[in-house]
């Protein structure tokens, strides 16, 4: 999942974004509301951490900014102020949650997990695609009762994968989900990737689970 975190204040941005590098998402950050605006057309996000108070472009107006364009991000406004009427300004202008400063870096991390959610996704804290399971909590992968041991960046793949069983993922889309904008690899890192995922998930196993769709992308799923 790739998350965009803008926040003016330079220390606390940088730890929202080492934590949630720590949890395998692909990160991009930014401290104005303008850059954060720019960083929205330019590329595909999974949710949106907003300060509101910052320079350039407050939090509020890009988040309206977003909400006229037909943006349905989800949205996480992080602020100072803890008044009633506050928070239901920031709701009233389309923020799917409100986080209040100071805050435990475990409720943030909670608070993206249910935006992430699909609406009609239920809680559960596992994938599985045949015998493949994925546990999100543990970030532990069985192949049957085999464990298998993945780098972040194959674990984070393979997440993404199975959150969209089934269907087809071009190279673009697997890359922006990712990676983030400071990536300097090459243009053929998805298949590298993609190369080790099969060797650690499909070697060795009648069923193949991942799938090349020539001239369009990767897909998970059974046969």
């Amino acid at each position: 999942m790739r998350i965009l975190v803008a926040e003016d204040d330079r220390d606390l941005n940088q730890i929202i974004t080492s934590s949630l590098k720590s949890e395998h998402y692909s990160v991009d950050s930014c401290e104005n509301g303008r850059d954060a605006l720019d960083y929205l057309e330019c590329a595909e996000y999974d949710a949106l951490i907003l300060d509101i108070m910052m320079p350039v472009m407050d939090g509020l107006t890009l988040l309206k900014t977003i909400r006229r364009r037909g943006s349905s991000i989800p949205v996480l406004l992080l602020t100072a102020r803890d008044s009633v009427e506050d928070r239901v300004t920031g709701l009233d202008a389309g923020a799917n949650d409100y986080l209040i400063k100071p805050f435990a870096l475990e409720e943030l991390l909670a608070r993206i997990r249910v935006l992430l959610r699909k609406p009609s996704q239920t809680p559960k804290s596992f994938l599985q695609t045949g015998d493949l399971t994925l546990y999100l909590d543990t970030h532990q992968v069985f192949r049957g009762e085999k464990e298998i041991t993945l780098s972040g960046k194959e674990f984070s793949l393979l997440r993404y994968l199975m959150q969209n069983e089934g269907i087809v993922l071009s190279r673009d889309k697997l890359e922006q989900h990712i990676w983030n904008y400071d990536f300097t690899g090459g243009s053929n890192v998805i298949d590298v990737y993609i190369r080790y995922l099969r060797k650690k998930i499909d070697e060795g196993h009648t069923r193949k689970l991942i799938h090349t769709v020539r001239g369009t992308g990767y897909v998970l799923k059974e046969k």
